[in-house]
């Protein structure tokens, strides 16, 4: 039935929703009940550091910043590219969806512009983390099938996977869910993004 085919909803992602059909009052009395049934055993965060993790990612957003500026004047990129290059942090995951449990860690994307190579995430922002007091337990994997920057930041550990897009700047609005990000895009990257689209979701840090 061609109409059929006209009118199915879009999807993110590898295979479909198991269902789009929005929750009952039911359901939400009991999601209520479930909630206040846990938060006796402390699975929870508190506010405090709910907001430690927010100052955290806000850390690392501007070290991120500081770094592709860094980057675009050693590769001669002119004065007024630099100052509009951009480069962000998305967060997607159990964080980003806002169910992510007392201590869990965070998973990160570091997006940049075309010029930031894979090889310099992995090497020089490696070496500008390790500069850093509050950062420990700082290891990279880059064969991984997904590569990934693991660290522990002031006590909060982040998983930071990267993605160079083929833009000359990153826009403050960018939209992760547009699917022409994905051309000229190497495997890796696609594979990096592809958490934050399923996600159909993006959060940032910082302007």
């Amino acid at each position: 039935n061609p109409f059929r085919i006209l009118c199915t909803p879009k999807h993110y992602g590898i295979t479909s929703p198991i269902s789009l059909v929005q929750a009952k009052e039911a359901d939400l009395v009991l999601t209520h009940r479930l909630t206040e049934a846990l938060k006796p055993y402390g699975v929870f965060e508190e506010e405090l550091e709910l907001q430690r993790r927010i100052h955290v990612l806000g850390k690392l957003n501007t070290l991120v910043k500081e770094w592709i500026h860094d980057v675009s004047e050693t590769k001669n990129l002119p004065a007024s590219v630099i100052e509009t290059v951009g480069g962000k942090i998305f967060t997607f995951g159990s964080y980003r969806l806002g169910v992510h449990t007392k201590g869990a860690d965070i998973d990160a994307l570091f997006v940049a512009p075309r010029h930031v190579e894979r090889t310099d995430f992995f090497s020089s922002f490696l070496d500008k983390l390790k500069e850093q007091e509050e950062v420990k337990d700082l290891r990279a994997v880059e064969e991984a099938f997904v590569p990934v920057i693991k660290l522990s930041f002031d006590s909060i550990e982040i998983d930071i996977l990267f993605a160079r897009l083929a833009l000359q700047t990153i826009p403050k609005n960018l939209d992760l869910r547009d699917d022409g990000l994905l051309k000229n895009l190497d495997i890796r990257c696609i594979r990096s993004l592809n958490g934050n689209t399923e996600l159909f979701v993006s959060t940032k840090f910082g302007s």
